[in-house]
């Protein structure tokens, strides 16, 4: 497992997210009906089905309420099919409020499907964990007898953090009281983000051992939270565990405080939760008047705003390309530089010329004062004092009169 969070964004306080999986083949029409019962109670303000590619499995579903009756909550449902198996459909649920969430609201995941349990059939067979087979919200997991099995089912329980796992170790064995889900005692708020795995009396030993890769421990007859996955940079697991848990029906204090501190930590999102609430927040469709207008209003003032900015960006380009005539147009009027004389010019470049005729003329004179070359066996002889130069023509008598 990781042991920081410090590169995952973190779970704002005012969203409520879960995910789960409906093993039925209609579930969007579960969905669409238990939302068309709710609006009708009053208990929604309205949903709406925002359109989808034609091409797109999903199907989506928003919902907005005013919680306590004054703050507005603003959710939305995604429905996948399951790539794994054909059976069944996946659900995200994201429910972001205007101001942090307050675990006496109701659960989303009531408003947007029906109460759980024999009673409502396969429309209420909608609870169950999304990965892990035979997990179910607001229900009592018991944990395999197989130590190995207790050992993988918690680790793969430990990597999904969009919900809370909590541990529960049985003293004794209970009464038919019980044995009753400690979920329907907790906060509405906390019943749906919490799964309870529970250890029978005999498993003490063997459901330690399988939390020792977690780094955590569950006290006799107590419970613990597993950690998520990354773990805060503060989180410490004894701060997590409650040393005695009354399964006599009683309200769980103890479990409620450490599950509402744990809710309340900096926990990283869990995959897939960025973008779940992303499409929450900027593909949202069920607005009212006043939203709509003052979204118009946003947009209104976000094109005031690129207008300014590109009239401000005409009118600099046009300073600097007159600016830029400017300077052309006095390049061009100003007068040309005074032509140099020719013996200027021609002194300009006499230096190297005069050395040429120097280097020449020096030549020449070592030629005639030397000793008079040897006429070449098969060639005609030279005129003594006479100096052959390419392109220069031959000065007749130099040797004569240097002699004279």
């Amino acid at each position: 497992m990781s042991n920081s969070a410090t590169d995952h964004a973190t779970i704002p306080q005012t969203l409520w997210a879960a995910r789960g999986r409906h093993p039925g083949p209609a579930a969007e029409d579960v969905v669409r009906r238990t939302l068309g019962r709710h609006r009708e109670s009053g208990d929604i303000d309205d949903f709406a089905e925002p359109p989808v590619p034609d091409d797109s499995p999903e199907r989506i579903f928003e919902a907005r309420w005013r919680a306590g009756g004054t703050v507005t909550v603003r959710a939305r449902l995604t429905l996948v099919p399951r790539a794994a198996r054909p059976e069944g459909q996946e659900w995200t649920l994201v429910a972001e409020a205007e101001r942090p969430w307050d675990e006496a609201w109701p659960s989303p995941a009531t408003l947007f499907w029906p109460e759980a349990g024999p009673a409502e059939g396969a429309d209420g067979d909608w609870d169950h964990h999304p990965t892990v087979q035979g997990l179910r919200f607001g229900q009592v997991n018991p944990l395999p007898d197989d130590d190995k099995e207790t050992r993988r089912r918690l680790k793969d329980a430990a990597r999904e953090s969009w919900c809370a796992h909590v541990v529960v170790h049985e003293a004794m064995t209970p009464d038919e009281q019980g044995r009753l889900p400690l979920a329907r005692l907790l906060p509405p708020g906390l019943r749906h983000r919490v799964m309870e795995h529970r250890a029978a009396p005999q498993q003490f030993r063997a459901v330690n051992w399988a939390l020792k890769d977690l780094g955590v421990e569950v006290p006799r007859g107590g419970a613990v939270l597993l950690p998520p996955d990354p773990a805060p940079q503060d989180y410490d697991g004894r701060e997590h565990s409650v040393r005695t848990v009354f399964l006599d029906g009683s309200e769980p204090a103890g479990l409620v405080a450490a599950l509402r501190d744990f809710m309340a930590l900096p926990r990283p999102l869990p995959p897939g939760a960025q973008e779940a609430l992303t499409d929450l927040r900027e593909n949202w469709t069920l607005t009212t008047l006043q939203e709509e207008l003052e979204r118009q209003r946003e947009l209104v003032a976000m094109y005031a705003d690129a207008l300014e900015a590109m009239t401000k960006s005409r009118d600099l380009y046009r300073e600097a390309a007159e600016q830029a005539h400017q300077a052309l147009t006095a390049l061009r009027d100003a007068p040309a530089p005074a032509a140099l004389p020719q013996q200027q010019r021609t002194g300009a470049r006499t230096p190297a010329a005069l050395q040429q005729l120097t280097r020449t003329f020096e030549r020449l004179r070592f030629t005639a004062k030397g000793p008079r070359p040897a006429p070449a066996p098969d060639g005609p002889s030279e005129a003594p004092g006479v100096l052959e130069i390419p392109g220069v023509p031959e000065v007749p008598g130099a040797g004569a009169a240097e002699r004279r």
